[in-house]
C-alpha cells in the first residue's frame, strides 16, 4: 500500500496572533495607543521615538522579512510626542510574494496589543496635475484596484464583524486635527483619493488616465490592505502620501526606485514635523 502523508496544519489566524503577542509580552509589558507604518523612504521618525523595546522583524514570530530598498524591519516600541507608539520601520507588499494575510499581520498583532489608531504613510505617484514632487497629501478615502481583498475567507469574529462598513475609512477626527497640526507648523497639506495596486511595475499612460477619470490623485502599491484590516478591527486611520513623481500621460518619463527614494528622503523632515505634531492633539 502507498504510505499515506500527513501535513501539519499550519496555525490559524487567531493561534498565530496569539503567539506573536505572547513573545512580545514575554520581553515587555509596553502597550502602545497608536500604530505608525513608515513607508518607502520615511523611516527617519524612527530616530525620534524614545525607545522602549526594539525588536527586529525577523524575530517575531509570524512577521515575514523585508525585501524593499529602504525597510529597515524592525518594530519600535517607545514614546513619541508624549504617545505610547509603535512604529514599523518598513512595511511589506503584496509584489513581495506575501499573501495580504501576511501584509497585515503586523497590525492585527498591535492592534490586539492595545493600539487604537493606526498612522500610515506611504511614497505615491501624483495623478492629480495640482501636486508638486515632495508635497504631503491627506488620504480622504481610497480606490481598492488591487483585485484582491485581505478579508478574502474565513472570518474571526473575534477580530472584526464579516462585513465591515467602509464609508469612512480614514477617520474624519484625525483629519481634522492633522489639518490644525499642518497650519501651527506651516507645513503644506493637500487633501486626495489614493487608488491602490499591486504593482511593481509603475503604469502605463492609459492606466493614468483611467485613474484619473475614476477620480483617484494617487496612486501606490500599499496602505489600502492595511487600512481595510484596520477599518476591520475598529481602528481610527490617517493616511498620509508623499508625491514622489508626477503622473501626467501627455509628458510622462522614465522614473525609477532610486529617484523615487530621494524625493521621499527629500520630504522626510516635513513629514516628520507634521506626524510628530498631529498625534500629539490625538
Amino acid at each position: 500500500m502507498p504510505m499515506k502523508l500527513f501535513c501539519k496544519k499550519e496555525p490559524n489566524i487567531m493561534d498565530r496572533i496569539e503567539k506573536c503577542l505572547a513573545y512580545i509580552r514575554q520581553r515587555t509589558d509596553f502597550k502602545p495607543e497608536i500604530i505608525l507604518i513608515l513607508g518607502t523612504g520615511l523611516g527617519n521618525l524612527a530616530k525620534r521615538v524614545k525607545e522602549e523595546k526594539v525588536f527586529l522583524y525577523n524575530d517575531l514570530p509570524y512577521f515575514p522579512e523585508t525585501t524593499v530598498e529602504s525597510h529597515s524591519g524592525k518594530l519600535i516600541l517607545g514614546e513619541l510626542a508624549g504617545k505610547k507608539v509603535a512604529v514599523m520601520e518598513g512595511r511589506y507588499h503584496y509584489y513581495e510574494g506575501y499573501s495580504l494575510e501576511e501584509v497585515t499581520f503586523p497590525v492585527r498583532v498591535l492592534r490586539q496589543l492595545g493600539a487604537k489608531i493606526l498612522v500610515v504613510s506611504n511614497a505615491a505617484g501624483g495623478i492629480n496635475l495640482g501636486y508638486r514632487k515632495g508635497e504631503i497629501v491627506m488620504i480622504t478615502d481610497h480606490i481598492n484596484f488591487m483585485g484582491i481583498n485581505p478579508l478574502v475567507g474565513p472570518n474571526e469574529d473575534k477580530l472584526g464583524t464579516r462585513f465591515p462598513d467602509m464609508c469612512e475609512p480614514y477617520s474624519n477626527r484625525l483629519m481634522d486635527l492633522t489639518g490644525q497640526a499642518a497650519r501651527e507648523v506651516q507645513v503644506l497639506l493637500s487633501r486626495g483619493v489614493y487608488l491602490g495596486v499591486t504593482g511593481p511595475c509603475l503604469e502605463t499612460r492609459a492606466e493614468y488616465r483611467m485613474m484619473r477619470n475614476w477620480g483617484a490623485d494617487l496612486v501606490g502599491m500599499s496602505t489600502v490592505p492595511e487600512v481595510i484590516v484596520a477599518a476591520h478591527m475598529g481602528l481610527e486611520v490617517l493616511g498620509l502620501s508623499v508625491v514622489t513623481d508626477t503622473c501626467n500621460p501627455d509628458r510622462l518619463e522614465p522614473c525609477n526606485i532610486e529617484e523615487i527614494i530621494k524625493t521621499a528622503n527629500e520630504a522626510g523632515p516635513k513629514l516628520d514635523k507634521l506626524i510628530n505634531a498631529a498625534i500629539a492633539k490625538f
